[in-house]
């Protein structure tokens, strides 16, 4: 699975990090990685230059959206045919790789390891408002996508090139909304995703709800007016 960049957004992670790559590099030596260092102001950096981890050290936050593209400029130059991105906070499990590959190689454009394709989801605020992105997904697209909002999804080749070669592009549910308009084909695979390993989320439930809407709005509206590119 050398052909596999796992992309790594880190911002503030000092207490996680080491133990993500830790893993990685202990468990599955046969996968390569990048940590994205997004101008974190705490140790983050320090610990994977200690480490000799294969870093790429931004000099300011640029939020999740520059830090994945950087890391999408990277995979794109050193020719790697899928890119996966992978939560620094210990959520995403590195088992699920192979079976996101292997699903990608029936020709897919994007995987997304997905929490509910399986299962119904909950009735908290953030599932409620994960299941209404769903719905505007389908409303837009005539495509269901069970888990729009989950982080742990899989690139091919071509994505890769979109994502690094374009300002256009996040890795939201908003963007996966428009790779379908464009014909991308998109697929899930069951995963289950672990509970973060320290610190705490920046979505916190007021932040999780205005971002729900944020999304909503771009699915619905701001979406037909996007220009590819």
């Amino acid at each position: 699975m050398q052909d596999i960049l796992l992309i790594i957004p880190s911002y503030n992670e000092e207490k996680n990090i080491e133990k993500v790559v830790g893993e990685l590099e202990r468990d599955f030596p046969q996968l390569d990685y990048l940590v994205v260092n997004d101008g974190s102001t705490d140790q983050t950096a320090r610990i994977c230059q200690r480490n000799g981890y294969h870093m790429l050290d931004l000099p300011v936050n640029l939020g999740l959206a520059g830090c994945f593209q950087a890391g999408m400029k990277y995979a794109y130059e050193k020719g790697y045919s899928y890119a996966i991105q992978f939560d620094g906070d210990g959520q995403h499990r590195p088992e699920y790789i192979e079976g996101i590959r292997k699903k990608m190689d029936e020709g897919y454009d994007l995987v997304i390891g997905s929490r509910f394709i399986n299962q119904q989801k909950g009735l908290s605020m953030r599932m409620i408002g994960s299941h209404l992105i769903s719905w505007a997904i389908r409303f837009t697209t005539g495509i269901w996508v069970a888990d729009p909002t989950s982080g742990m999804r899989m690139f091919n080749r071509q994505m890769i090139q979109e994502f690094a070669l374009n300002l256009n592009y996040g890795p939201e549910p908003d963007t996966v909304s428009f790779l379908i308009k464009q014909g991308a084909k998109v697929a899930e695979v069951p995963v289950t995703i672990a509970e973060r390993l320290a610190g705490e989320s920046y979505l916190k439930p007021v932040v999780a709800a205005a971002y729900m809407v944020r999304m909503l709005i771009s699915i619905l509206v701001i979406q037909n007016f996007r220009i590819r590119g």
